[in-house]
């Protein structure tokens, strides 16, 4: 049996539709479901970050994330600027299981490399650990409260 094309792609978010598309992913997922605060899901820091967005074939946003680097990551990798920092990762439920979430880390991580960072970490769900375990992160430090919602950090080297 011969797999078919992958249902998706993944790549850097160019131009101002293509915002638009990430920050739709983040209000259905975060905003509508999670119930995350609207005025706390965006920030200053959307406007530096790299975004990346999984598209279907038919060119609809089915995930996005973003990577924060340089002075923007300091108060979320220790002060290691030579670490990016993963966040704002969200698939849409009807893309689920389908391997975008993993897709789209990797993508993050080969924007990382581009710009010379030697790690990445993040801010994961609590929830969420065993899917980034298996993807190479290592968690540290306690547990704490994000947006009401339990949260660990979390790092892989590059």
């Amino acid at each position: 049996m011969t797999a078919g094309p992958a249902p998706y792609t993944t790549r850097r978010a160019l131009g101002d539709s293509d915002l638009a598309a990430c920050f739709q992913v983040r209000k259905d997922v975060f905003v509508g479901e999670q119930r995350v605060p609207e005025e706390i899901e965006y920030d200053a820091h959307d406007a530096d970050a790299v975004h990346v967005l999984a598209l279907a074939a038919d060119g609809s946003a089915l995930g996005t994330g973003r990577l924060l680097h340089g002075p923007a990551v300091a108060d979320r990798a220790g002060g290691d600027l030579t670490a990016g920092s993963l966040g704002r990762l969200a698939v849409t439920r009807e893309a689920r299981g389908l391997g975008a979430g993993t897709a789209l880390v990797r993508a993050i991580e080969d924007e990382a490399r581009t710009l010379g960072l030697a790690a990445v970490d993040l801010h994961a769900q609590t929830h969420a650990l065993g899917f980034y375990e298996r993807l190479g992160y290592v968690a540290y430090g306690p547990e704490f409260p994000d947006a009401g919602i339990a949260h660990r950090a979390m790092r892989r080297s590059l």
